[in-house]
């Protein structure tokens, strides 16, 4: 019996040496235009976390983002968080836009945001800057989706490369 013990560790030894769990660092942005509301409408989703990560890192605080003890202070570092990482340019000029909310979905974190008072007729070009989490994760990938106006576009933003732009 302890030979055939010793035989299956040394069979399995190797499988388990190589079997390590990947993650994936990836956050989705969609930006689309509501001519209704003449604003861009974006969400953004981001792996919980990852977001728990980045707040404990850069500003000390443990989130327990989607459950009931949820920081008190996590409305305010993630907001600050996503207007330093996350940018729009239209037409080479800075924009804020508006945190509508968010909200949890499984394991990832949703963010709505918008930006109103755009005359879409007039718009030559839309530049996103995204850098959530690349100072976290070298990995980092931040997938963004353009749909305006017919125009369908999607980047894969990276540590190295994090703007992308929708000319119109």
């Amino acid at each position: 019996m302890k030979q055939l013990k010793k035989g299956l560790l040394i069979l399995l030894l190797p499988l388990l040496a190589f079997t390590t769990v990947h993650k994936f660092y990836v956050s989705v942005t969609n930006i689309g235009y509501s001519e209704k509301d003449d604003a861009l409408q974006i969400t953004t989703r981001i792996f919980i976390d990852d977001l728990e990560a980045v707040l404990l890192e850069r500003y000390d605080i443990t989130a327990k983002l989607a459950t009931n003890e949820e920081s008190k202070l996590a409305d305010e570092y993630l907001e600050k968080y996503l207007r330093q990482k996350f940018q729009i340019e239209i037409d080479g000029e800075n924009k804020t836009y508006e945190l509508i909310g968010r909200k949890y979905d499984n394991d990832v974190c949703i963010f709505y945001l918008e930006l109103t008072k755009i005359q879409l007729s007039s718009v030559k070009s839309i530049q996103i800057q995204n850098e959530i989490l690349t100072d976290l994760f070298d990995e980092q990938q931040n997938v963004v989706h353009f749909k305006i106006n017919g125009n369908k576009k999607s980047f894969v933003l990276l540590k190295s490369d994090t703007k992308g732009m929708l000319k119109l």
